[in-house]
């Protein structure tokens, strides 16, 4: 019951934090003049990311690195399979060509250089250096090409960050620092709370770090991507729903794994063997799944929610097979790989077809 008592505080703990971060940081920037779009693009972005950060740099302080990983790994197939398929039972999402040509490719590039960079069983402080580089490059191409696009005119983050009024309290300078710190603050004290439950969870399981991280942890890290697309999707600012989590899967390997590798030193994270034999193949096909279902007409229709739901079940249901070592096993896998996946592939492939036949 501690440890129950202890994982929900942690969580309030990053959902707050996130949420206070986000606000105090998004009012200080607008404040410097800054756009609503880069503070959407940037600020709030890197907000929803924040809980994994913290998580996952607090496992790696403590030593635990496969909570680390593992946390990366299943909040990316998370967002995808579970958050997009409740958000498109809601409402269809549309999907904005910019997603198509630009964010999808870049996820996807990012999932493959992580998982080259993992191949030899370890992220070195090197490797996330890298990493870490190349999503601060990625951050000011975003900033430079929204400053492009925001001359054209509004754009829908001008509804969602808006600056504070004039005489609110948060409109001053000293609101918003205290803003940032206590944001800090409950995502420091957060993650250490989320982390130390989740290795008690681990051991009266009996499974691993790395289950209890692609699980637990992982949906936990994720709840700010739930409520932003979610609330988006019943709004219907499909966009939004959408673009939250490419935007997010993208910072969580670039951003997240590459400062859990800096400050790894030496050791680096190691990568379990059973995550590089299955569990980052998931998030490959994931992120590849992306492609052809987002091209079917533009947008993310209820049957395709439903049947990433279903994945997503059927994936959380062979990692508790695998970690009681049951003898379903066997069967259960036989039948998703023999029948499920050929399925959806020969689905995804005929409704391609149908989307260009139409063109």
């Amino acid at each position: 019951m501690q440890n129950l008592l202890m994982f929900a505080a942690g969580l309030v703990g990053l959902v707050l934090g996130a949420t206070l971060l986000v606000r105090g940081s998004s009012k200080l920037a607008l404040s410097f003049g800054i756009s609503p779009l880069v503070v959407g693009l940037t600020i709030v972005a890197f907000g929803t990311s924040a809980p994994e950060v913290a998580v996952s740099v607090g496992a790696v302080l403590d030593g635990r690195t496969d909570i680390a990983i593992g946390n990366v790994v299943g909040s990316n197939i998370f967002n995808v399979l579970f958050i997009l398929g409740v958000s498109a039972l809601i409402t269809p999402l549309v999907v904005n060509m910019q997603l198509i040509r630009q964010e999808v490719p870049i996820m996807l590039g990012a999932s493959l250089l992580l998982l080259a960079l993992g191949l030899d069983g370890r992220i070195s402080a090197l490797d996330g250096g890298l990493l870490f580089v190349l999503m601060v490059a990625y951050t000011a191409f975003l900033i430079v090409q929204s400053r492009r696009q925001n001359q054209a005119g509004p754009t829908e983050y001008d509804a969602e960050v808006a600056p504070a009024a004039p005489g609110a309290w948060d409109s001053k300078l000293p609101a918003q620092l205290a803003l940032i710190v206590a944001g800090l603050a409950a995502l420091v004290l957060g993650s250490d709370a989320l982390v130390t439950a989740s290795v008690s969870f681990a051991k009266a399981l009996g499974v691993s770090d790395l289950v209890i991280g692609l699980t637990i942890v992982a949906a936990g890290t994720s709840m700010p991507e739930v409520a932003t697309s979610i609330t988006a999707a019943l709004k219907g600012e499909r966009d939004i729903a959408v673009g939250n989590v490419v935007g997010s899967n993208t910072f969580n390997i670039l951003g997240c794994v590459g400062l859990s590798g800096l400050v790894s030193g030496d050791l680096g994270l190691g990568m379990a063997p059973s995550l590089l034999a299955f569990d980052i193949w998931v998030m490959q096909a994931v992120a590849l799944d992306c492609l052809p279902v987002f091209l079917t007409g533009r947008e993310i229709a209820r049957w395709e929610g439903a049947v990433f739901l279903g994945y997503y079940a059927a994936y959380v249901g062979y990692l508790i097979l695998a970690a009681q070592q049951h003898g379903a096993l066997t069967a259960y896998s036989g039948v998703m790989l023999g029948f499920v996946v050929p399925l959806t592939v020969v689905t995804l492939v005929v409704s391609t077809i149908r989307v260009q036949r139409a063109k």
